[in-house]
């Protein structure tokens, strides 16, 4: 697809008029010659995307996550209650996920995820989450705050908000309330969709037109690669694509685009889903999203022909990788999921300047 609409034009310009030069440390932890390694976006959420953020990080130095700002649960959803903010959970698993292997990665990357335990008000806080938010109150500027914060961190990559403004996630839910199993109710809030016991029909955001952060968009539009998933389908994944000047650079992007699946339906939100089923579910919220690859866990597929078949709706290729922990537990195994990765770029990516 060829140009790009106005509004992405003027996000491009904001984004670049208003941009800091940063040093490497704010970009991606250490110093690197441009154009040595692929540019990758990652978007989503929660333990999904962290997951995926610490496999890519093992890849690519060149490295930005864009996170869903919908969470009202928890330590989150009470700071965004309290002092009308962003929630800041997401951002700060992002962060921790980012961290590198060493002393200095790790002894950070388990501060911020640090939760007090007392039986005041400070009880379930996450360290991470106060430190966000006290410097997004100095600073008056998210994107500045998450860069310093990262660079504090030493984190390899950077992370960004989808949007500026907190969202609300709403739901249809079929048989949210199982004494009316037939019923379609709509459930507001992320935790509430995330947990409910009905079927998702579909999910949409309030505002319905939120701004995307212009940095995020840029870089979409710059990547070479851009990953979407694994997490929360509903509630981590489609979100992205309900922000109309996000979709709009995924949709124009010259990036390869990669959609990568969960090993298993997660209770609640997906449960008795295919893999096949998550691909017809994405396509119905953005039906002019086109993806070059879907990945997903060899063990994970019963059915391959029916997830090629789906793939190819969306014009990809299906990869299989075994990507899950070898302990059996649902969760990435992240050199698993970074060789998969590495193999995806190096085999369906144009061949850059990293190889």
């Amino acid at each position: 697809m060829t140009g790009r609409t106005p509004r992405l034009g003027r996000l491009r310009r904001t984004a670049s008029a208003g941009r800091v030069s940063r040093p490497a440390e704010a970009r991606g932890g250490r110093p690197r010659r441009r154009g040595a390694q692929p540019k990758v976006v990652a978007l989503g959420g929660g333990m999904g995307l962290s997951s995926s953020l610490a496999a890519l990080r093992r890849i690519t130095g060149d490295l930005t996550a864009v996170v869903t700002v919908a969470d009202d649960g928890g330590s989150s959803g009470r700071l965004r209650d309290e002092l009308g903010v962003l929630p800041p959970g997401d951002l700060r698993k992002a962060l921790a996920a980012l961290c590198g292997d060493d002393d200095w990665g790790q002894t950070w990357s388990r501060v911020i995820q640090h939760r007090f335990q007392s039986q005041g008000e400070i009880n379930g806080h996450a360290v991470g989450n106060l430190l966000i938010v006290a410097l997004w109150e100095q600073l008056g500027d998210h994107v500045q705050a998450l860069d310093l914060v990262g660079r504090l961190l030493g984190a390899h990559g950077r992370v960004l908000p989808m949007s500026a403004v907190p969202l609300e996630l709403q739901a249809l839910v079929k048989g949210h309330d199982p004494q009316r199993p037939d019923d379609v109710d709509t459930v507001r809030g992320q935790a509430t969709v995330a947990l409910t016991p009905g079927e998702v029909q579909s999910v949409h955001l309030v505002p319905n037109d939120p701004p995307a952060v212009p940095e995020a968009v840029e870089a979409v539009l710059d990547a070479d690669w851009v990953v979407l998933g694994p997490g929360s389908w509903f509630s981590s994944v489609i979100p992205h694509l309900l922000v109309p000047e996000l979709l709009d650079a995924l949709t124009q992007t010259k990036a390869r685009r990669v959609l990568s699946l969960n090993l298993a339906p997660q209770p609640g939100e997906t449960d008795g889903f295919s893999p096949q089923r998550h691909l017809e579910v994405l396509g119905r919220h953005a039906p002019k999203l086109a993806l070059d690859v879907v990945l997903a866990d060899e063990a994970a597929v019963p059915d391959r022909d029916s997830l090629t078949d789906a793939a190819k709706r969306f014009g990809a290729a299906v990869e299989l990788a075994p990507v899950a922990r070898p302990d059996g537990t649902p969760r990435h195994d992240p050199e698993l999921l970074a060789a998969a990765y590495d193999r995806i770029f190096r085999m369906h990516g144009r061949i850059g300047p990293w190889r």
